[in-house]
């Protein structure tokens, strides 16, 4: 009997280690799980509007994504701008996308439709230098990323070829069409706030990255990596 006690504090032990080593999912996490929602119905748009949308080769390309769901121009401070999203990268090897880090956007310059205060943005990330530049606690848009509107339509490939030394591409999202967008001076950060809601800790966005595949995670973010695959073909 004391051998067999033994053992099952030795198993016991183990299963604490399997659990700490994957994220606690936290009960209070509506709103994480409303942003991705939202940001899956901004990527869903995308092959809604074929003539007005984001071309498919810039898609392919496209090494990460920003959604930003309705980032609002602010009423008491001229020229500031808030909002708060998700971002993925990419694996070339596997094709996969990994699960959603929390950002959220301030300040800068945006561009923006006349008589619109709210707008969804997406960022397409086009190289790895523009992901290592994502991956830093804080970085400006612009000032440590270039930065250029994104080319829109089937008929965009020309326009492109001058835009493609940007780190990042940029788009908005007003009234069902996608345009291209300036954005400038905008600070884009980790929201490990969030993290810590939906993921059960304070996780950093490389961290979020490297969660195993197999992590207890709620439906919505393999909703959000499902979506991703639908719109790169590469990844389908």
């Amino acid at each position: 009997m004391p051998h067999f006690s033994k053992l099952l504090r030795l198993l016991a032990l183990g299963a604490a280690a399997v659990t700490v080593a994957q994220p606690a999912i936290a009960a209070d996490n509506t709103d994480e799980i409303k942003r991705i929602s939202n940001s899956i119905d901004v990527v869903d748009a995308l092959l809604k509007t074929p003539d007005d949308a984001i071309p498919e080769y810039i898609l392919e390309r496209a090494e990460a994504i920003v959604v930003i769901p309705t980032l609002v121009k602010g009423g008491f401070v001229i020229g500031a701008e808030h909002g708060k999203g998700i971002m993925s990268v990419r694996d070339r090897a596997t094709g996969s996308w990994s699960v959603p880090t929390f950002v959220a956007m301030t300040g800068g310059s945006i561009g923006w439709q006349i008589g619109v205060q709210s707008v969804d943005l997406v960022l397409l990330v086009m190289n790895k230098d523009g992901v290592d530049d994502l991956l830093a606690s804080e970085f400006k848009l612009g000032a440590d990323a270039s930065v250029a509107a994104g080319p829109v339509g089937r008929t965009a490939q020309a326009a492109t070829d001058a835009r493609m030394g940007a780190k990042i591409l940029a788009y908005s999202r007003a009234k069902g069409l996608f345009a291209g967008v300036s954005v400038q001076g905008s600070s884009l950060r980790d929201d490990t706030d969030a993290n810590e809601a939906l993921y059960g800790k304070a996780y950093s966005a490389k961290e979020v990255f490297a969660m195993p595949a197999s992590a207890m995670l709620p439906p919505v973010v393999a909703r959000w990596r499902q979506t991703l695959r639908t719109i790169t073909p590469a990844s389908r």
